[in-house]
C-alpha cells in the first residue's frame, strides 16, 4: 500500500510538471507570436505614414502648380486688357491717317507765297492749316506720333525704302526724301514711313573703282 501511494504521488507530480512545462511553452510560443504581430503592425504603420507623406507630397505639388497656373493667366489677362486699351483702335488709326495724309498733301500744293491768292482762297489755306495743327495734336496727346524721318539713317524697323538717290551730299543709307509719313501708336508701328534712301552716286563709283584699279 505505501510503495503504491508514492508511486501514484511520484506520478503526479511528473504529470504537474509535464503540466508546467506545457504551460511554459505555450506562453513562449504565445510571446513570439505576439512579438510577431507587433511587428507586422509597426511595418504597416510606417508603410501608412509613408504613403500618406508621399501622397500629401503629391497633392502639394499639385497645388503648386495650380497656384503658379493661375498667377501666369492672372498676368497674362492684365496685359492682354491693357494691350487692347492702347491699341483696339490701331484699325481705325490707319484709315483716319489717310485722310490726313490727303489734307497734307493739298497744303504742300499751296505755293509758298499767299500773297498772290485771292482773300477767300488765303483764308481758306490758313484754316486748313489751323486744323492740320489740331490734328496733329490730338494724335500727339493719344500717343499717335508722326514719322517724318528726313535726314536720319534708315531704320527699317520703322522706314520703308521705296527708291534710292545717289547722291555725293549724303552719306549712304540715310533718308533723303519721304514721300509718306509714318505712324507710330505708343510703341507699335501703325505705319512704316515711305523714305527714298541715299546711295552714292555712280560718278563717285567710278572715281573710287578707278583709284583702286590705280593702286594695283
Amino acid at each position: 500500500m505505501s510503495k503504491n501511494k508514492v508511486t501514484s504521488k511520484t506520478d503526479n507530480k511528473d504529470e504537474n510538471s509535464l503540466e508546467e512545462n506545457t504551460n511554459i511553452d505555450q506562453d513562449t510560443n504565445t510571446g513570439e507570436v505576439n512579438v510577431d504581430k507587433n511587428g507586422d503592425e509597426d511595418i504597416s504603420i510606417e508603410q501608412t505614414v509613408e504613403n500618406q507623406n508621399k501622397e500629401i507630397k503629391e497633392l502639394k505639388d499639385q497645388l503648386l502648380r495650380s497656384l503658379a497656373e493661375s498667377e501666369n493667366l492672372r498676368k497674362r489677362t492684365i496685359k492682354e486688357i491693357a494691350d487692347a486699351k492702347k491699341y483696339s483702335h490701331i484699325y481705325f488709326i490707319r484709315d483716319l491717317v489717310s485722310s490726313v495724309d490727303n489734307l497734307q498733301r493739298a497744303l504742300e500744293a499751296v505755293p509758298d507765297d499767299k500773297s498772290q491768292l485771292s482773300e477767300p482762297i488765303k483764308n481758306l489755306v490758313i484754316g486748313l492749316e489751323i486744323v492740320e495743327k489740331e490734328i496733329l495734336n490730338t494724335f500727339e496727346k493719344h500717343s499717335l506720333k508722326q514719322i517724318n524721318p528726313l535726314g536720319e539713317k534708315f531704320d527699317y524697323n520703322r522706314h520703308q525704302a521705296m527708291f534710292e538717290v545717289p547722291t555725293n551730299e549724303q552719306e549712304p543709307g540715310y533718308v533723303v526724301e519721304v514721300s509718306q509719313k509714318g505712324y507710330l501708336l505708343h510703341d507699335r508701328l501703325v505705319r512704316p514711313a515711305m523714305v527714298g534712301i541715299s546711295k552714292k552716286s555712280e560718278e563717285e563709283t567710278t572715281e573710287q573703282n578707278n583709284k583702286e584699279n590705280e593702286q594695283k
